[in-house]
């Protein structure tokens, strides 16, 4: 008997893909369902739009800012089922920039205090000149291979200011392919 194991790329380095990798994923902006979309404690003027609608999302003046604190909810759910990689911030103001974010998969219906109490699926420290110029921040790839929404909590920005504004929002994956049933032909 011949016993073959083969060690992939992702394997070996905790389920991540490797840079090579990196390629074949995308921005995901087609396939956010943008009638879903919604922001707890944004400013009407400086809505979510301007952060993560492709167009606006690209302007050096538009940012989506918080309301009555620093603290944001983003929900963003997608059209089809997703694999997320990596997500995209970029903020122009150091002190505004968010600082601590957890992001949670497929919670269609979560609060502030419920953000704040419990488990993210992965939670960041950002630090501005690494991670909110606009680089991919990689994410814990297997814990993000089925989702269907995602929910950015910004508990804090950077030197504790007022508000927290975000200028871009981006999420590099790639869809997953499913089956659909109706295409299913009864055979006899």
């Amino acid at each position: 008997r011949l016993c073959l194991v083969v060690h992939s790329p992702v394997e070996e380095q905790e389920g991540l893909p490797t840079m090579a990798q990196v390629g074949k994923y995308n921005d995901l902006v087609e396939h956010i369902d943008i009638t879903k979309v919604h922001c707890l404690n944004q400013q009407s003027d400086k809505s979510w739009e301007n952060a993560l609608k492709q167009g606006p999302r690209d302007m050096d003046t538009l940012f989506c800012e918080s309301d009555t604190d620093e603290q944001m909810l983003l929900h963003v759910p997608f059209n089809q089922v997703v694999r997320l990689y990596a997500i995209k911030i970029k903020a122009m103001d150091s002190g505004f920039a968010p600082k601590s974010i957890k992001l949670f998969v497929n919670r269609e219906s979560l609060g502030f205090s419920e953000a704040s109490s419990e488990p993210a699926v992965q939670e960041f420290d950002l630090d501005f000149d690494k991670h909110c110029a606009g680089q991919p921040i990689e994410l814990k790839f297997v814990k993000f291979q089925s989702v269907r929404s995602i929910t950015i909590f910004i508990e804090s920005n950077q030197d504790d200011e007022e508000t927290t504004r975000l200028a871009h929002v981006s999420f590099i994956g790639s869809t997953v392919e499913t089956t659909n049933m109706k295409e299913f032909k009864a055979v006899g």
